[in-house]
C-alpha cells in the first residue's frame, strides 16, 4: 500500500467532514473510547494543552507550539483541518508525521477499526496520539476539531484549557445561541484544570457558561480580554504585527491579520497559565515562538504569497472571520481583486454583506462537497451588491485575478479554508 493508497482508504472508509459536512460527524465518543482502549490510552504518556473556540484555534495552536519548541521541549501537535496534505494534521517539532507511519496504521489497524465505522476525525485522532506516544514526545498541544464537549479530543486530561472565542459556526451541531456553542465549547473544562478564555465580547451570559462551568469542575478561569496585556498593535510593514505587552516586553508576531492582537492576549494568557502550573516558559522563548511559529508549519492566516501585486490568503471563513477580513481589506487605499467562494452550510448573506463593495469580484468554488456551486454563489453576491466573473474552479479564477490586476493591486484569496486550501495546492504545485 502506497501513502496515497492509505490517505484514500481513510478518505472513503471513514466520511471525511471537509468534504460532506454533516453525514460526516458522529456525536459521542463509543468509537473514540474503543479506540484509546485498543491503543492503550496513548494520550496519558505525555501532557497535553486543549484549544477550542470558533476562531483562532489554529493561530493559537501553532503559537503555543512554537514557544514550546524554543523552550527545548518535543512538541506534539495536532490540528484540523490539512490544506494541502493529511500529514499537516500530526506534527512533531513543526515535522509532518512520516508517509510511511501513516501506511503502517493502515495497514496494521483496519481489521479492527472497520466493524467499529468509525469517522475520520476519530481515526486521525487515534493515530495522532498513538504516534505521539511512539515518539516519545514531552507535550502536546490539541486542537478541537469541532465543538467540544462531543469532540474526539476531549478524551485528554490536559494540563491547560484554552477557548478561544465564541461565535456562530456549526450551528446545526453545536446550538443557535451563543450560550448554547459556549456551553459545548465549555465542555472541555476539566476537573481542576485551568482554563484560560480568551474573548467572550462583553456577552454576559457567554461569561456565564464559562463560570458555571468552571465552577462546577473547581477550575481557576482567566478571561484573556479583561488582562490588558497587549497594550499596543501596529503592523511592522513585512507583513507582521510588533506588539507592546504588559509582562512580556515586546514582541513581534510573524502572523499577519487584525484578529492577532485577540489571539495574542489569548496565548499570553495561556503561557501565564502554563507557568503556573510548573511548566516554565521565559520571555525570551516566548519571543522565539510569535517569531518563528512558521516553523511549524502554519499556512494560511493572512499569508503573504507574492508582493507584486500583493497577494494574500486567509482561511477565515464565518461571520465573525470574515469581518476582521472584510475591515482589513477595507484599508488597503489600493484597488482590490478578490476571489471567494464558500461552503453551503455557513451564513453566506451575512458574510458578503461584510465584504467591500468596491472590489472585483472572482466567484468560485472548492472541490469538496460542500462547496456552493459558483453560479449559485454569484447569485447570491450579485443579490448583495457584489460585481464580478464566475470561474468553475480556483485555479481559473486565480488565473484571472493575477492577469488582470496590476503590480500595484491587492489580490486576495479567502471566503473558505478549502478555497484557500485549493490555491495553495496548485500554488506550490
Amino acid at each position: 500500500m502506497t501513502y496515497q493508497d492509505a490517505v484514500n482508504y481513510l478518505f472513503n472508509a471513514a466520511p471525511l467532514f471537509q468534504n460532506v459536512g454533516a453525514g460526516a460527524y458522529k456525536e459521542g465518543l463509543a468509537n473514540t473510547l474503543a479506540l484509546d482502549a485498543h491503543f492503550g490510552h496513548p494520550h496519558t504518556a505525555y501532557r497535553t494543552i486543549h484549544v477550542a473556540g470558533t476562531n483562532g484555534k489554529g493561530s493559537v495552536c501553532h503559537t503555543l507550539a512554537a514557544i514550546l519548541q524554543a523552550a527545548g521541549l518535543k512538541v506534539g501537535l495536532y490540528t484540523s483541518p490539512h490544506l494541502v496534505d493529511f500529514r499537516e494534521r500530526i506534527r512533531i517539532n513543526g515535522q509532518m508525521i512520516p508517509e510511511g507511519r501513516v501506511v503502517r496504521f493502515v495497514e496494521k489497524e483496519r481489521d479492527f477499526f472497520e466493524p467499529l465505522h468509525p469517522s475520520f476525525f476519530e481515526l486521525a485522532t487515534a493515530l495522532a496520539f498513538t504516534y505521539f506516544k511512539e515518539e516519545a514526545i514531552d507535550v502536546a498541544v490539541v486542537e478541537v476539531g469541532l465543538g467540544g464537549r462531543l469532540d474526539c479530543t476531549n478524551i485528554i486530561r490536559p494540563m491547560l484549557s484554552v477557548i478561544t472565542n465564541i461565535s456562530f459556526d456549526h450551528t446545526q451541531f453545536l446550538g443557535h445561541t451563543l450560550s448554547e456553542i459556549a456551553r459545548e465549547k465549555a465542555g472541555i473544562i476539566k476537573q481542576h484544570v485551568p482554563v484560560v478564555v480568551g474573548e467572550t465580547n462583553g456577552h454576559a451570559d457567554v461569561r456565564e457558561v464559562f463560570e458555571t462551568a468552571a465552577r462546577n469542575c473547581d477550575a481557576t478561569l482567566c478571561f484573556a480580554d479583561e488582562m490588558g496585556e497587549v497594550e499596543q498593535a501596529e503592523p511592522d510593514g513585512q507583513g507582521g504585527v510588533r506588539y507592546q505587552t504588559r509582562r512580556h516586553g515586546q514582541i513581534l508576531g510573524t502572523l499577519g491579520g487584525e484578529c492577532q492582537k485577540a489571539n495574542t492576549g489569548t496565548i499570553l494568557a495561556a503561557v501565564d497559565a502554563l507557568n503556573m502550573a510548573g511548566l516554565p516558559l521565559t520571555d525570551e522563548q516566548v519571543r522565539q515562538g510569535f517569531l518563528h511559529v512558521a516553523g511549524t508549519g502554519l499556512m494560511g492566516r493572512w499569508q503573504i504569497l507574492a508582493r507584486e501585486p500583493l497577494t494574500i490568503c486567509d482561511t477565515g471563513h464565518n461571520v465573525a472571520g470574515l469581518q476582521y477580513t472584510s475591515h482589513q481589506l477595507e484599508n488597503f487605499a489600493r484597488p482590490l481583486h478578490i476571489i471567494i467562494g464558500m461552503v453551503s452550510d455557513k451564513d453566506i448573506r451575512t458574510s458578503l454583506r461584510l465584504m467591500p463593495k468596491h472590489a472585483t469580484y472572482y466567484f468560485t468554488q472548492a472541490s469538496v462537497q460542500r462547496a456552493l456551486p459558483a453560479e449559485d454563489f454569484a447569485r447570491i453576491a450579485r443579490e448583495e451588491g457584489l460585481q464580478g466573473q464566475t470561474y468553475p474552479d480556483v485555479p481559473s479564477a486565480f488565473r484571472a485575478a493575477t492577469q488582470q490586476a496590476k503590480k500595484d493591486d491587492i489580490v486576495f484569496v479567502g471566503g473558505s479554508t478549502f478555497i484557500v486550501a485549493d490555491l495553495l495546492k496548485n500554488f506550490f504545485a
